[in-house]
């Protein structure tokens, strides 16, 4: 038996210079609304952009160090693993980003 091999696809979704530190954007990927963030320290993280306290839009939300607070109801996001900071519960899909020729891609997994 072989073990069945995961393949990232890699997709584009914009620019590093269009992505100023400290912020979040929305981008879509086929039927997926991904948050895109810059931090302060130049690190780029994607996560899936539905806070999991009510669904409130994180790409809106203030990035302070590795994290991003919900505007709707402060909810805490950690960027790197998708959970909610204590005492609040929950998590959002995390994807792989990186950065090619100034391009921004973002990792989706695929089928093998």
């Amino acid at each position: 038996m072989t073990a069945a091999v995961l393949a990232i696809r890699w997709v584009a979704v914009g620019r590093l210079e269009a992505l100023p530190p400290r912020r979040g954007r929305a981008v879509r990927v086929g039927d997926r609304r991904i948050a895109l963030f810059r931090t302060g320290d130049d690190r780029l993280f994607a996560v899936e952009d539905r806070c999991p306290h009510r669904g409130g839009p994180l790409s809106e939300g203030i990035v302070h160090g590795h994290c991003v607070t919900c505007p709707l109801h402060d909810w805490v996001i950690d960027l790197a693993e998708g959970r909610a900071v204590p005492p609040d519960e929950g998590r959002v899909r995390t994807y792989p980003v990186r950065v090619v020729d100034g391009r921004i891609e973002i990792g989706l997994g695929t089928a093998p």
